[in-house]
């Protein structure tokens, strides 16, 4: 009789519990509600890349173009950071084959459920504007013409990536037919290890993913890839980089073993980098920065790599030493934190056609979209999900 059982792992040991790291969970929902203010602040600002816009009128606009501008440089990176901790542990205990059928159910659902029933929602307002350049236009044809996943393009690149993971691994397993143990304690638990040593290897990888960066944008300046919706082409090695980092800081255990004083550095770090981007962007050097090959562009993506790394070593070290209890708001906001991410495009949507007639300056209608869109976000997501099955896969 032949076994059926999943093959060994040939990287890790049997899974061990671990505890459950709330502050993580409170990062993802703070994250969560970027996300929402990032597209208000896009519907009201200068950059044109949402589903319902209102180009600023007045000079408060170019503050959500900074916000939307220095948001970009992390928070989807810290997405994929996170997302790239759990994927080992989902893989020990799932196996291969339960693994890709639950990141397809999971992701995968989601993802065609924004295509076919969201999205075109979304879009209506933009469609209603389009025909009356081409009044004979079908619904049907545009959607297909501009298709794309809009905002759930982080879902369909963390698929891939999960799928990527998963090949690695089983490519490994091929290779090696012994597992190699982690090093274990008298108690069967896995061995205490030391504080980690950070700052050398932070400097490094800050140096390398800006190098890295800057040659990518230099050989694929495109600002939008259609094809596959992604919006942010030039953040992929970030991106990339990041899930790979959360990959090992599983495996090494790097989200405890971080010491604190990680947290004020990191800060530093980020207060720096930051003023520096202030001042690039304001000089003469801001138009030549953008040119994809120039040694602005050089100075400036090495900067902006410190940045995204003292900002997510600041918020790490601070979540976790403020914010790592749990309680019923925040176990509310967790467990429908994925949920508002996918339905957001059209909260936002619908509410931005609502406060279409108002005459405000653009910072105030923003702020006005985002205090009445986050917890109608959090309501329509957690009211859709008591529809039988809905939970599976939101």
């Amino acid at each position: 009789m032949t076994s059926t059982t999943e093959p060994s792992t040939g990287d890790v040991s049997p899974p061990t519990p671990r505890s459950r790291l709330h502050y993580v969970d409170h990062l993802r929902v703070v994250l969560t509600i970027l996300v929402v203010l990032h597209h208000a602040a896009v519907t009201y600002g200068n950059i044109p890349v949402w589903f319902y816009t209102e180009p600023a009128q007045d000079p408060s606009g170019v503050l959500l173009d900074v916000f939307v501008i220095v948001n970009q440089t992390f928070f989807m990176g810290m997405f994929f950071l996170i997302a790239g901790y759990f994927v080992p542990g989902a893989f020990d205990r799932k196996g291969r084959r339960g693994f890709v059928r639950e990141r397809l159910v999971r992701l995968g659902v989601p993802l065609l459920l924004f295509l076919i029933l969201l999205r075109p929602i979304a879009m209506a307002p933009a469609y209603s504007e389009i025909l009356q350049a081409e009044p004979d236009l079908p619904l049907w044809l545009l959607y297909l013409l501009s298709v794309d996943p809009g905002p759930l393009w982080f879902v369909e690149v963390l698929l891939v990536m999960s799928l990527v993971y998963s090949l690695v691994r089983r490519l490994r397993d091929r290779r090696s037919a012994v597992t190699v143990p982690e090093a274990v304690s008298a108690t069967g638990a896995p061995a205490e290890r030391g504080p980690l040593r950070w700052f050398v290897p932070v400097l490094v990888f800050a140096v390398g993913l800006g190098l890295v960066t800057f040659l990518w944008r230099w050989a694929f300046p495109a600002p939008y890839w259609p094809v596959v919706g992604l919006p942010s082409p030039g953040y992929l090695p970030q991106y990339v980089s990041l899930f790979v980092v959360g990959i090992l800081a599983y495996r090494g255990d790097w989200a405890r073993r971080l010491p604190g004083r990680a947290g004020p550095v990191g800060l530093v770090m980020a207060l720096v980098a930051l003023v520096v981007m202030a001042v690039g962007m304001a000089g003469p050097l801001d138009e030549a920065a953008l040119t994809p090959g120039s040694w602005q562009a050089l100075v400036q993506i090495l900067v902006e790599s410190f940045f995204t790394l003292g900002v997510i070593l600041a918020l790490l070290v601070s979540f976790r030493r403020f914010v790592n209890r749990s309680g019923r708001l925040w176990r509310f906001l967790s467990d429908n934190a994925f949920a508002v991410y996918v339905l957001h495009a059209v909260v936002l949507v619908g509410l931005g056609l609502a406060l279409s007639g108002w005459e405000a300056a653009a910072v105030t209608k923003f702020a006005a979209l985002s205090a009445l869109a986050v917890p109608l976000c959090w309501a329509s997501a957690a009211l859709i999900r008591t529809i039988p099955g809905v939970r599976k896969v939101l």
